[in-house]
């Protein structure tokens, strides 16, 4: 399985939530459903690793447009 990114507070709650939902529904027996909060739980860390993949290329970004302005004022 992949590396789980980083979560922020918002997303670590959620998480927290539906977590303990899960188990609540788990003490009613064997038989009972989880798969929508499983589902919840699959698409909050979906979006994580997508917003941190986002952070990623925009850092990479504007690292290089910092590169290029600085190699622009270095030539005048």
């Amino acid at each position: 399985m992949a590396k789980d990114p980083k979560f922020t507070a918002r997303e670590i709650t959620q998480i927290g939530w539906y977590t303990a939902r899960m188990a609540k529904r788990g003490i009613g027996g064997e038989n009972v459903h989880l798969g929508d909060l499983q589902k919840k739980v699959d698409r909050i860390i979906d979006g994580a690793r997508d917003r941190e993949a986002q952070q990623a290329a925009d850092q990479a970004e504007a690292e290089k447009a910092a590169r290029k302005a600085r190699a622009k004022n270095h030539r005048k």
